[in-house]
């Protein structure tokens, strides 16, 4: 049985929701998976974990990423780990580089499917600046791979069967000196659990203040926006939803003037409930949305913002 090793995120022992959808990943190819923790507070991280059957947590300080990638090679190498798993953040594409080169592979980053073919694994990710969506399989004795977020569904299952100590994390080349919280302010569209996206049928930059004001009318709302809108410069590319922006799964996605390019589709298809504004019927949006909404969105948003305001407001 392959042996799928992930390095799981978390925070001062709770495993952040993206280490569980890699170890959901994982087990999607392998029932032989190890989790490996490191950091502040790993040792509590295992019994809230699901879906690996045992857990591995690295000794020492882990704010050096070179030295931290030498101890995940070595449990890589001491488990004899076909396959090696982290998460497509800033923390993961800092570390999966460092591991590959060390276990003498080659890195597939930001890999939306994996699969198993035989003794073998396949991913599927954006290849091409987006262009299209390629299948690859590594020719390296161990696929190293980093995930999409909100891609995946987390693992499912008890904890791990087995925690054990593993090696101790080294002196490196480079060290997090200190670590800033993100101030308050706009939600991440990656984390909301409402959404509302614009796109180039808002035909200006200043009517994404349509999309602004709906979006604090719900309360916990991130505002996102199509390629075509953020290529334009009317938004941020922190705000782009799609292929080559960021992968959202929220409860609630809300498309306004987005006609659904399949690039766009695939950030946001996992959504729980997608509500589509579009005054063309024939939009491909609505082929993936759960109600659709044919009309100018210069009215019927800020009806719907007026409805959601007064509904608040009632408690």
């Amino acid at each position: 049985m392959s042996t799928v090793l992930v390095f799981v995120e978390h925070l001062d022992g709770n495993p952040k929701r993206g280490g569980l959808e890699a170890l959901g990943a994982a087990r999607s190819i392998s029932e032989n998976v190890v989790a490996v923790l490191a950091g502040a507070g790993a040792e509590l991280a295992p019994a809230r974990l699901q879906g690996a059957a045992k857990a591995v947590v690295l000794v020492g300080d882990a704010s050096s990423p070179d030295a931290c990638a030498v101890a995940l090679a070595a449990v890589a190498k001491s488990e004899g780990a076909r396959a090696f798993l982290a998460l497509a953040t800033s923390t993961g594409r800092d570390l999966a580089p460092r591991v590959a080169a060390l276990l003498g592979s080659s890195l597939l980053s930001d890999c939306t499917g994996l699969e198993r073919n035989g003794d073998s694994f396949v991913v599927v990710r954006p290849w091409l600046a987006g262009k299209v969506i390629a299948r690859q399989r590594s020719s390296s004795p161990v696929l190293c791979a980093t995930l999409r977020r909100n891609v995946f569904g987390p693992a499912s299952g008890g904890p791990p069967g087995s925690v054990v100590a593993g090696p101790a994390i080294g002196t490196g080349k480079a060290k997090r000196t200190a670590l800033e919280a993100k101030g308050s302010g706009k939600l991440d569209v990656a984390e909301a659990s409402v959404v509302i996206s614009g796109g180039r049928g808002l035909r200006e930059s200043r009517h994404f203040k349509l999309i602004e004001d709906l979006a604090s009318a719900f309360g916990n709302a991130a505002v996102g926006a199509s390629r075509a809108v953020v290529d334009a410069g009317w938004r941020p590319h922190g705000e782009q939803v799609g292929q080559t922006g960021k992968t959202v799964s929220p409860q609630l996605y809300v498309a306004i003037g987005i006609s659904g390019a399949i690039q766009h589709l695939a950030g946001m298809k996992t959504a729980k409930v997608i509500v589509a504004i579009n005054k063309d019927r024939e939009a491909p949006i609505f082929k993936v949305a759960d109600y659709g909404v044919v009309g100018d969105a210069f009215e019927i948003v800020p009806a719907l913002t007026a409805e959601i305001q007064r509904i608040r407001s009632q408690g």
